[in-house]
């Protein structure tokens, strides 16, 4: 029999054996789950986060410094260059690995004297001390790896004495930039638009977030480049960008340089060819300015004499069938080239009337003094009787008229109360006896508007007539936009909906009829000349006929775009041809084709006094129509006198250029518009 005292030690050492196996199971346990642990991260480092990480040492080790992408250029629509990118060769500082201040202000001394020797003449002096600051040894512009740029524009002179001479400036080199020029004709300057620097053009919505999750370096903007701020140049940034280059450099852990460089090239950007006829823009900016300058010298008995005042003009010429602007003109213009690296306030003051595209968008008149200014009207003005061949469509359309509707035009047109009537005049207060709607047209009719469409559509529909008038208006492109898509484009500024509310529904649809309740753009107005030349097919305007690589290959095309439809009868349309057919306008005696048009002058309140603008559409040949043009003359006066006449030498200048049949052909002399003595009858059918 065991002794109890013996079995109880038996059992104390066996729960010892059992908690030391439990323990070291735990311990084992625990050392093979760390140990798979690590092996699991280890694998996850390496076939993983491996190229992440190694990503990132690469960058740790190296910097990037971006080299600004080669701007695509423009190009009319033969090809001929309006902006382009041209080559610059600067000189450039980089801090090498133990470069000291001292050997800073020595270099920038010897700079300073070959500057001096070889450089132009022309070109801003240099100090040393200048020469210094831009080096920049505190830093306070530059990283330690990045370039500075001490000088641009260098001659030969300078750049072969760098070259010969390299040993002696250590950390310079020469390098070839681009600088964007446009050409010195001043080729739709407004419309091509201008260019800043990426710094100054974050007030666009475009730049605000530009570089927001931009992970590849070759598409980062950088904030010295110049990007597009107006026009063509701002609407197709993207494609005239191209791709930046890269200089990368290895460097330490202070960022010094400790070995050679590899070059990543930039990559140009493509190449627009415009819509834009280069000859026919140029006649046409001349024929504006030309004509300004006639009516400003004309004598006091000419009726030319109305547009005495006026100071700008506006035209639009637009392909019928295709959509394509071939000539888009806001006049006065100025050099787009004032805005390289960075325009001077002197040289803005002088021009800002002028940079903006007045054919697209409101421009006000170019007076220094806000006083003045305020007295003249802007680029954006009413219809004027241009409006009528529309409104005799909506009263044929609305069954208001037929085309062989008649009434007696005794001069006026009266509505309202009894007692209280409001007149509604011809111009000159003209009565033209019995008129059909095609002769309302011809002898453009206030009176016949106003009372056989727009107040007959207020006795049949009330307010709802005024939707009715809308509805139509921005069928042919009037109170929208064209959809041209060019930045900053008015919808233009309709009024018979405040008249509406602020007079009565019968006063804003009288009114509308006979053009003085909307005010649009040139651009508009073209479109809307085009869509009557179409017979109700309104296309969008196209200014860009192709884009092609550096390489010349062709990567986009474009092709015309049909934005709406509006179908009429044959009749309707033959009954508006007619009227346009007899407009008695200047300037197009002798022209060789039959050709539809209408004048317009509209009568525009400015600061408590009445103000007329020279309105005028047309388009050619009546036939076959090629060509629709739009001219505005803000306080031109009479439209047959103070617009027709710049309309005639835009459609001689494309017949010469292009062809009004397809074959370009040398036009007849336009007769000089002094020369004509025709009776103010021409004058009252506006």
């Amino acid at each position: 029999m065991s002794h109890p005292k013996t079995e109880e030690a038996q059992r104390r050492e066996l729960r010892i054996r059992r908690h030391f196996s439990f323990r070291l199971n735990v311990f084992f346990f625990t050392t093979f789950f760390l140990f798979s642990v690590l092996i699991v991260r280890l694998a996850i480092l390496q076939f993983v986060e491996g190229p992440t990480l190694k990503e990132a040492e690469q960058k740790m080790g190296t910097r990037e410094v971006p080299i600004p992408p080669i701007r695509g250029n423009i190009y009319d629509s033969e090809g001929r260059p309006i902006a382009y990118s041209t080559s610059t060769q600067s000189l450039y500082f980089t801090l090498e690995p133990g470069f000291k201040e001292e050997q800073g202000k020595q270099l920038a001394a010897l700079l300073v004297g070959v500057f001096d020797r070889y450089g132009s003449p022309d070109a801003k002096k240099l100090t040393a001390e200048e020469v210094f600051e831009y080096m920049d040894f505190k830093g306070k512009v530059h990283y330690p790896f990045q370039q500075r740029r001490i000088k641009s524009g260098l001659t030969k002179e300078e750049i072969a004495y760098f070259s010969e001479n390299r040993d002696q400036f250590p950390g310079i080199e020469v390098v070839e930039e681009s600088i964007r020029q446009y050409s010195s004709e001043r080729i739709a300057v407004q419309l091509v638009g201008y260019m800043k620097k990426l710094s100054g053009a974050d007030s666009l919505e475009k730049y605000k977030n530009i570089n927001v999750n931009q992970t590849d370096a070759t598409l980062k903007y950088l904030s010295t480049e110049e990007v597009g701020f107006d026009g063509l140049e701002l609407m197709y940034q993207d494609e005239l960008r191209g791709r930046n280059g890269l200089k990368t450099y290895p460097v330490n852990n202070e960022s010094r340089i400790i070995g050679p460089m590899e070059l990543t090239k930039p990559v140009k950007g493509d190449n627009l060819y415009l819509t834009i006829n280069k000859d026919v823009q140029l006649k046409t900016q001349q024929a504006i300015m030309d004509h300004l300058q006639f009516m400003k010298e004309a004598p006091r008995s000419s009726l030319f004499y109305e547009g005495h005042q006026a100071t700008t003009g506006y035209a639009v010429a637009m392909e019928v069938k295709t959509g394509k602007v071939i000539a888009m003109a806001s006049m006065p213009d100025y050099d787009p080239n004032l805005w390289q690296g960075g325009i001077s306030a002197k040289d803005y003051e002088a021009v800002r009337f002028f940079t903006s595209n007045g054919a697209i968008r409101e421009v006000q008149a170019p007076y220094e003094d806000d006083k003045e200014r305020a007295k003249h009207p802007s680029s954006l003005v009413f219809l004027g009787s241009t409006q009528k061949p529309l409104t005799i469509l909506v009263g044929l359309a609305e069954k208001l008229i037929t085309p062989t509707s008649t009434m007696n035009d005794p001069g006026y047109f009266a509505f309202g109360a009894k007692g209280h009537e409001t007149r509604v005049r011809n111009s000159f207060n003209a009565a033209n006896g019995l008129l059909n709607p095609s002769t309302a047209i011809t002898k453009s009719s206030n009176a016949f508007m106003a009372a056989m469409v727009g107040n007959a559509l207020y006795l049949r529909d009330g307010e709802k007539g005024v939707d009715i008038w809308d509805s139509y208006m921005k069928q042919f492109g009037l109170g929208v936009t064209t959809g041209s898509g060019l930045p900053g484009e008015s919808k233009g500024d309709i009024n018979y909906y405040t008249e509406m509310k602020r007079g009565s529904a019968q006063s804003a649809l009288i009114y509308a009829s006979f053009g003085q309740q909307g005010r649009y753009t040139a651009l508009q107005l073209a479109q809307y000349a085009a869509t009557l030349a179409n017979r109700g097919v309104r296309m969008k305007p196209q200014f860009v006929d192709r884009i092609t690589d550096a390489m010349g290959n062709t990567v986009q095309t474009y092709q015309p775009e049909v934005l709406n439809t509006v179908q009429f009868p044959d009749v309707y349309w033959e009954t508006i041809e007619k009227g346009m057919a007899n407009v008695q306008v200047q300037g197009f005696e002798g022209f060789p084709y039959k050709f539809m048009r209408k004048t317009g002058t509209s009568e525009q309140g400015v600061a408590g006094q009445l103000v007329e603008n020279g309105v005028f559409i047309a388009y050619a040949p009546a036939e076959d129509p090629v060509l629709a043009v739009a001219v505005v003359v803000p306080e031109g006066g009479f439209g047959g006198w103070a617009a027709a006449p710049i309309a005639r030498k835009i459609f001689d200048a494309y017949d010469e250029a292009i062809g009004l049949t397809g074959k370009p052909r040398k036009p007849a002399a336009a007769p000089d518009a002094g020369g004509q003595h025709d009776s103010p009858a021409a004058a009252i059918q506006d």
